[in-house]
């Protein structure tokens, strides 16, 4: 897998900048609305029964740590593996690797459980990861935080390498 091959994932789905970094498009939005009142209080509004994205992270590229207010599933489709990093909310670390290669302790998916932080990058040589990202109840960014950097080193103060690693 080479530059190229992302450059054309990038032209064929039509990905966008995302905010937390890399690009992205959303492949699915259900018709089905969940009402508010079904809901958890945090969320304010209905949401879709679900959502999916395809994602794509150059060699260089990180999905900055963020969180969500709901579960969020990721699926590795191709490229190279990817790093996946996660905190807790009680500051347990967690790292998964997203890729093809079972025998390498490498997964084809992984959760991320609602309030959780987490971020992702290529792992080490790989060019490009691509996999898809699939949420619910649907994602909405409203549900979306981006972390800051002070704020998770003050909570997190034994993760500073990792959380500089994956905060601008």
């Amino acid at each position: 897998m080479n530059s190229d091959q992302a450059t054309l994932i990038i032209e064929q789905y039509g990905l966008q900048p995302h905010p937390e970094g890399g690009f992205f498009a959303e492949t699915y939005r259900s018709s089905g609305l969940i009402p508010e009142s079904a809901l958890p209080a945090e969320f304010a509004g209905g949401r879709n029964f679900s959502t999916a994205i395809v994602f794509l992270l150059r060699g260089n590229d990180f999905s900055a740590l963020h969180r969500l207010r709901q579960d969020e599933v990721w699926h590795f489709y191709l490229g190279g593996p990817l790093r996946l990093v996660m905190i807790s909310p009680d500051g347990r670390f967690i790292e998964t690797i997203l890729g093809r290669n079972g025998t390498a302790g490498e997964v084809v998916q992984a959760v991320i459980p609602a309030g959780w932080w987490f971020g992702a990058r290529p792992a080490a040589g790989a060019v490009f990861s691509f996999v898809g990202c699939t949420v619910a109840p649907g994602f909405d960014f409203a549900d979306f935080e981006l972390a800051k950097r002070p704020d998770l080193l003050a909570q997190f103060p034994g993760l500073e390498t990792m959380i500089l690693e994956f905060t601008r």
